[in-house]
Protein backbone atom coordinates (compact mmCIF):
# COMPACT_ATOMS: atom_id res chain seq x y z
CA UNK A 1 0.00 0.00 0.00
CA UNK A 2 1.57 3.56 -0.57
CA UNK A 3 1.83 5.64 1.96
CA UNK A 4 -0.89 8.93 1.14
CA UNK A 5 0.38 12.12 0.61
CA UNK A 6 0.39 14.56 3.60
CA UNK A 7 -2.61 17.01 4.05
CA UNK A 8 -2.37 20.98 3.21
CA UNK A 9 -3.38 23.41 5.44
CA UNK A 10 -6.58 24.60 3.56
CA UNK A 11 -7.76 21.20 3.92
CA UNK A 12 -8.32 22.13 7.71
CA UNK A 13 -11.21 24.01 9.48
CA UNK A 14 -9.46 25.81 12.45
CA UNK A 15 -5.97 26.34 14.07
CA UNK A 16 -4.07 26.50 17.34
CA UNK A 17 -0.76 27.19 17.18
CA UNK A 18 1.57 25.50 19.76
CA UNK A 19 5.56 26.40 20.51
CA UNK A 20 7.73 23.73 21.11
CA UNK A 21 9.99 22.88 24.18
CA UNK A 22 13.33 21.82 24.37
CA UNK A 23 12.46 18.94 25.81
CA UNK A 24 10.93 17.91 22.78
CA UNK A 25 14.07 16.65 21.13
CA UNK A 26 15.37 13.40 21.71
CA UNK A 27 18.87 12.35 20.99
CA UNK A 28 18.73 12.41 17.25
CA UNK A 29 18.33 16.01 17.16
CA UNK A 30 14.41 16.15 16.13
CA UNK A 31 10.70 16.12 18.01
CA UNK A 32 10.12 12.88 19.45
CA UNK A 33 7.52 10.48 18.21
CA UNK A 34 5.26 10.67 21.19
CA UNK A 35 5.29 14.32 21.02
CA UNK A 36 3.18 14.40 18.66
CA UNK A 37 0.58 12.61 20.68
CA UNK A 38 0.81 15.44 23.23
CA UNK A 39 0.35 18.10 20.39
CA UNK A 40 -2.76 16.89 19.18
CA UNK A 41 -4.30 16.39 22.76
CA UNK A 42 -2.75 20.09 23.31
CA UNK A 43 -4.72 21.52 20.14
CA UNK A 44 -8.04 19.65 20.41
CA UNK A 45 -8.63 20.63 24.06
CA UNK A 46 -7.20 23.94 23.79
CA UNK A 47 -9.31 25.25 20.87
CA UNK A 48 -12.66 23.54 22.71
CA UNK A 49 -11.33 25.21 25.51
CA UNK A 50 -11.46 28.79 23.67
CA UNK A 51 -14.62 27.91 22.08
CA UNK A 52 -16.22 27.79 25.56
CA UNK A 53 -17.53 23.95 24.52
CA UNK A 54 -15.20 22.27 27.15
CA UNK A 55 -14.95 23.11 30.81
CA UNK A 56 -12.13 21.37 32.69
CA UNK A 57 -12.65 21.76 35.73
CA UNK A 58 -16.85 22.80 36.28
CA UNK A 59 -17.63 20.79 33.18
CA UNK A 60 -19.77 17.57 33.79
CA UNK A 61 -18.64 15.81 30.20
CA UNK A 62 -15.26 15.39 29.43
CA UNK A 63 -13.49 13.03 26.66
CA UNK A 64 -11.81 9.90 26.92
CA UNK A 65 -9.53 8.79 24.44
CA UNK A 66 -10.17 5.36 22.62
CA UNK A 67 -8.23 4.99 19.58
CA UNK A 68 -5.68 7.24 17.85
CA UNK A 69 -2.83 6.90 14.95
CA UNK A 70 -0.46 8.91 13.01
CA UNK A 71 1.64 9.71 9.70
CA UNK A 72 4.61 11.16 9.66
CA UNK A 73 6.02 12.88 7.06
CA UNK A 74 8.68 15.46 7.70
CA UNK A 75 10.85 15.91 11.50
CA UNK A 76 10.04 19.30 13.79
CA UNK A 77 12.51 19.85 16.17
CA UNK A 78 13.06 22.70 18.76
CA UNK A 79 12.82 25.94 18.28
CA UNK A 80 10.24 25.48 15.96
CA UNK A 81 6.43 27.07 15.55
CA UNK A 82 3.80 24.15 14.99
CA UNK A 83 0.64 25.14 13.85
CA UNK A 84 -2.00 22.51 15.10
CA UNK A 85 -4.84 22.24 11.97
CA UNK A 86 -8.13 20.89 13.27
CA UNK A 87 -10.75 19.48 11.96
CA UNK A 88 -13.59 16.71 12.40
CA UNK A 89 -14.24 13.90 10.42
CA UNK A 90 -17.66 12.57 12.50
CA UNK A 91 -19.60 13.08 15.19
CA UNK A 92 -21.70 10.47 16.62
CA UNK A 93 -23.90 10.38 19.18
CA UNK A 94 -21.26 10.59 22.18
CA UNK A 95 -18.10 10.57 20.35
CA UNK A 96 -16.01 12.50 17.44
CA UNK A 97 -13.20 11.43 15.25
CA UNK A 98 -10.76 14.63 15.69
CA UNK A 99 -7.87 15.04 12.90
CA UNK A 100 -5.20 16.84 13.47
CA UNK A 101 -2.54 18.29 10.81
CA UNK A 102 1.33 19.29 12.35
CA UNK A 103 2.23 22.10 10.44
CA UNK A 104 6.17 22.95 10.92
CA UNK A 105 6.39 27.01 11.05
CA UNK A 106 5.41 28.29 8.04
CA UNK A 107 5.08 25.42 5.96
CA UNK A 108 1.56 24.70 3.79
CA UNK A 109 2.15 20.91 3.85
CA UNK A 110 1.93 18.85 7.56
CA UNK A 111 4.62 17.14 8.75
CA UNK A 112 2.70 15.05 10.44
CA UNK A 113 -0.98 13.86 10.47
CA UNK A 114 -2.77 12.25 13.10
CA UNK A 115 -6.15 11.53 14.57
CA UNK A 116 -8.24 10.04 17.69
CA UNK A 117 -11.29 8.97 18.78
CA UNK A 118 -13.14 10.99 21.96
CA UNK A 119 -16.27 9.22 23.79
CA UNK A 120 -17.62 11.81 26.21
CA UNK A 121 -18.77 10.42 29.14
CA UNK A 122 -20.22 11.85 32.18
CA UNK A 123 -17.64 13.09 34.74
CA UNK A 124 -18.94 11.35 37.24
CA UNK A 125 -20.00 7.68 36.34
CA UNK A 126 -17.86 7.64 33.30
CA UNK A 127 -20.70 6.35 30.85
CA UNK A 128 -20.93 7.16 27.65
CA UNK A 129 -23.51 10.39 27.52
CA UNK A 130 -24.81 12.03 24.49
CA UNK A 131 -22.70 15.40 23.13
CA UNK A 132 -24.26 18.52 24.82
CA UNK A 133 -25.68 21.25 22.70
CA UNK A 134 -22.30 23.93 23.20
CA UNK A 135 -20.09 20.78 22.20
CA UNK A 136 -21.88 19.57 19.28
CA UNK A 137 -22.26 23.41 17.99
CA UNK A 138 -18.51 23.73 18.29
CA UNK A 139 -17.53 20.86 16.25
CA UNK A 140 -20.30 21.13 13.72
CA UNK A 141 -18.06 24.32 12.79
CA UNK A 142 -14.95 22.62 11.94
CA UNK A 143 -16.51 19.25 10.70
CA UNK A 144 -15.06 18.43 6.85
CA UNK A 145 -17.54 15.55 4.46
CA UNK A 146 -15.07 12.82 3.90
Amino acid sequence: MAKPDPGKRDAYRAFYPITTRWSDNDVYGHMNNVVHYALFDTSVNGWLIAQGALDIHGGEQIGLVVETGCRYFAEMAYPDVVTAGLRVGRIGTSSVRYEVGLFRNDDEVAAAEGFFIHVYVDKASRKPAPLNDRLRTALEQIVVQA
